[in-house]
């Protein structure tokens, strides 16, 4: 009898070492009972009788998937190539094995087809400009759609857009284009401003008594200081035919008498 016992206890204590199975801390374990869903194992030792139960394992950390390349169409018709980083963790473990077959496999086609169909509902520039706003909208729709997976989508940037090469000289072109705009119109304005300023000035010399006077000597002063300027005074046309008006009075005198 006791030749006996020693072989069963051998035989018990081999099965139980082999049904321990150890789940880590940034595990959880789906175990299984005649196949049926069973438990959600917590981490630390399990037992998993043999035959009867069995164990998946999920990983529960944040991971960061590299969705390729994909090609779109923007509402404007032109065609992009854009690329994805997606994180994501899972938040109930059973459900990321019972729900879906291959939830990695699942998350990719997901994120790319969204992310095709998200391009399409915006024009190039609009994506151009709000990056941040497209890869909230594609993060949305993939989180909603992964929730009854169990997973969550914790962020979704896009990488990089990839504008084709006859589109990128047409872009830059109409880059340069505008902005010789802005400068002829920057240009135009300070002329403007100017010519008011001008304007202005000449109606306070006018409107004060002595003011142009006043100018004119200080303008002198300003010259005398360096005795390189050559000055050539502008005498007005009106004061050259006053002028001539009284040489012709002067020379009728001179003939009366």
């Amino acid at each position: 009898m006791e030749f006996l016992s020693f072989p069963f206890i051998i035989f018990v204590g081999f099965i139980l070492l082999t049904s321990i199975r150890q789940v880590n801390q940034y595990e959880r374990g789906i175990k299984f009972m005649l196949g049926k869903y069973h438990k959600t194992c917590s981490p630390g030792w399990n037992i998993v009788l043999p035959i009867i139960q069995s164990m998946s394992k999920v990983d529960i950390r944040t991971k960061a998937v590299d969705v390729p390349e994909q090609e779109a169409i923007t509402k404007d018709n032109i065609p992009l190539g854009i690329n994805a980083v997606i994180y994501y963790n899972i938040t109930h473990a059973e459900k990321a094995v019972l729900e879906v077959e291959n939830f990695y496999y699942a998350i990719m086609q997901l994120a790319q087809v969204t992310m095709r169909n998200m391009v399409g509902q915006y024009t190039l520039d609009e994506i151009l400009k709000n990056r941040e706003e497209v890869s909230t909208q594609i993060q949305t729709q993939v989180d909603k759609a992964t929730e009854t997976w169990g997973i969550q989508v914790v962020n979704l940037d896009l990488k990089d857009i990839i504008i084709p090469p006859d589109l990128k000289r047409t872009i830059a072109k109409a880059a340069e284009a505008e902005r010789e705009r802005k400068a002829v119109v920057i240009a135009a304005e300070g002329e403007v401003m100017a010519a008011e300023n001008v304007s202005k000035a000449a109606r306070m010399l006018a409107e004060a008594p002595g003011a142009l006077h006043l100018r004119t000597l200080q303008t002198i002063n300003d010259l005398s200081s360096d005795q390189s300027n050559t000055v050539v005074w502008m005498v007005p046309v009106e004061a050259l035919k006053a002028l001539e008006g009284v040489t012709v009075a002067a020379h009728h005198m001179a003939k009366s008498k």
